[in-house]
């Protein structure tokens, strides 16, 4: 009687070194699918300028945080999966679409380091800018911004504007940006290094204030008719 064929089997040492191996591995792709870090925004305008600066940045996945000094009482968050873009402010306990409050939520997002112009687009459609339509992208090159490797872009928006981008393949987001009106906004200091979950939460207690209607209720109001007297 003929017997089984025998299976082989690795010795028990094997196999711990294949999971710790397949451990590596998925935690390596998750890395690298995974972004945390922050950095400083810098803006110039015009050739020999002095940069000043411009803003904070954190990135925690698809999601970003923007703070800037002309708004100090609060931060634009950004969320690319959404794709969302608000204004929130903490002391009020409120937050409000950001659309077209700031350029930089509209451009300093992650992308598709292949084709920004996709992220770009979806962001100004949010924002309800002029420049809903389509976007067109024209890779010209690599440059080193930084100490980063960075592939160069010239982006014409729906509109006809525009901008010049050097985005990180790595971080997938902008490191510079130079619009047509000679403004150059640059990632400085960029620190790989994790954030805080809740910064990048609006907690559920915060009301959602819609600017417009504001307005609405103000055009109705007797001061309002005052001033159309005037």
């Amino acid at each position: 009687m003929a017997k089984d064929p025998m299976i082989a089997l690795p010795p028990l040492r094997a196999w711990l070194g294949l999971l710790v191996l397949a451990g590596f591995v998925l935690c390596g792709h998750a890395a690298a699918q995974a972004q945390q870090f922050s950095a400083d925004l810098l803006a110039t305008q015009g050739d020999g300028a002095v940069a000043a600066p411009a803003g904070k940045l954190r990135v925690f996945d698809d999601k970003v945080r923007i703070e800037t000094p002309e708004l100090a009482d609060g931060f634009f968050l950004i969320d690319g999966a959404g794709p969302t873009a608000y204004f929130v402010r903490p002391g009020a306990h409120v937050f409000m679409d950001a659309r077209q409050s700031s350029r930089l939520t509209q451009l300093f997002v992650q992308v598709d380091p292949g084709n920004p112009c996709r992220q770009w687009q979806a962001m100004a459609r949010l924002a309800e800018a002029a420049d809903q339509g389509d976007w067109r992208c024209e890779r010209t090159g690599e440059a080193t911004i930084g100490g980063r490797s960075t592939t160069a872009y010239r982006a014409v928006s729906a509109s006809g504007r525009v901008l010049l981008g050097w985005i990180d393949g790595v971080h997938r987001i902008p490191l510079q940006i130079r619009t047509e009106e000679g403004v150059v906004v640059t990632v400085a200091n960029l620190r790989d290094e994790s954030q805080p979950a809740q910064l990048f939460e609006i907690p559920a207690s915060f009301r959602k204030f819609d600017p417009r209607r504001l307005i609405e209720q103000i055009k109705q109001s007797d001061v309002w008719v005052a001033g159309e007297k005037e």
